[in-house]
């Protein structure tokens, strides 16, 4: 654990912890109690839980009986994690998290007024209690995002396609808000199998991932849906604006250089795409996403077609 240094305030988007009821200011809690007693008390909280928004704001919570504070902010690159609770304030004390030698993410601590040596001793004493909890808590997250992707493309995998709409459609009909498919497939993949041999084909499946990502926007998520087979979910996004990302889509994979054995490969893609009707389904859009597709191959692929 590093010395504390004073920093600027760092802003994360908090809207989704807000959502869950931790980006709140927490009420007055019981009276203060000595160093050792929260240190026993945080001891034995942080390890209920393997959530780091759990953790973080119970840690949050009971370390101002002891220091007063108006905000905490997390961030953990490598994991894409970053976490707000609380108000800002005018001054911060900011902590790198280490155990031998793994980082364990950047902690901010603020307030409207200057922390006193005691209070940052203090501090970094609580601190300690968080490494172990913390450790746990990424491991877990790195395991769970793990089982949730596919490991040659890096995109999303069956499980994760599945949960993700689920929400999806839950959140577009809580908000009116549109949500669209793409389902994209290679054209003649398994042609470049028999040709070039199923490493060739791994290579042209991790280029067509990365071209796809590279199309996107953040909130845009993509699936391997299947052996060739693309899902591109795109949130809050109409007919006509997802047949412009997918034409986008198209003309990059196409655009795009795949080599094999020194000779280059031609490709292109066919996608099929649908937008959510009233009260349909995530079995039914994914169905007429796929119907769309298979009209785009028959009329002889490297094309786009609408669902009805």
């Amino acid at each position: 654990m590093k010395s504390p240094s004073q920093t600027n305030a760092i802003d994360f988007d908090s809207a989704k912890l807000q959502r869950l009821g931790f980006g709140q200011q927490p009420p007055l809690l019981e009276r203060p109690v000595s160093l050792a007693q929260l240190r026993q008390t945080l001891g034995l909280q942080l390890q209920t839980s393997l959530e780091p928004q759990r953790i973080l704001g119970l840690f949050f919570r009971e370390i101002q009986r002891l220091v007063p504070l108006d905000a905490l902010s997390y961030e953990h690159q490598p994991s894409d994690l970053r976490l707000q609770f609380g108000a800002r304030g005018h001054h911060s004390i900011s902590y790198s998290l280490s155990h031998e030698g793994e980082q364990l993410g950047e902690l901010v601590f603020r307030r409207n007024q200057r922390f006193s040596e005691q209070e940052q001793g203090n501090l970094e004493s609580l601190l300690s209690t968080l490494l172990f909890p913390m450790r746990n808590a990424l491991l877990y997250r790195a395991a769970t995002q793990s089982a949730l992707r596919d490991p040659l493309t890096d995109t999303g995998n069956r499980i994760a396609m599945d949960q993700t709409l689920e929400r999806e459609i839950e959140m577009s009909r809580r908000h009116s808000q549109p949500l669209s498919l793409l389902m994209l497939d290679i054209d003649h993949f398994k042609h470049i199998n028999d040709t070039y041999g199923h490493s060739a084909g791994d290579e042209v499946l991790k280029a067509v991932a990365a071209s796809i990502k590279n199309q996107l926007r953040n909130v845009d998520m993509v699936f391997r849906f299947g052996g060739e087979e693309f899902l591109i979910l795109l949130s809050n996004t109409s007919r006509e604006a997802a047949a412009m990302v997918g034409e986008r889509l198209r003309f990059a994979a196409q655009a795009q250089d795949y080599e094999a054995e020194g000779k280059m490969i031609e490709l292109t893609v066919s996608i099929g795409c649908s937008t959510l009707l009233p009260g349909e389904s995530a079995e039914s859009l994914l169905r007429r996403a796929d119907s769309a597709l298979y009209v785009a191959k028959r009329a002889g692929r490297n094309r786009l077609a609408m669902a009805g």
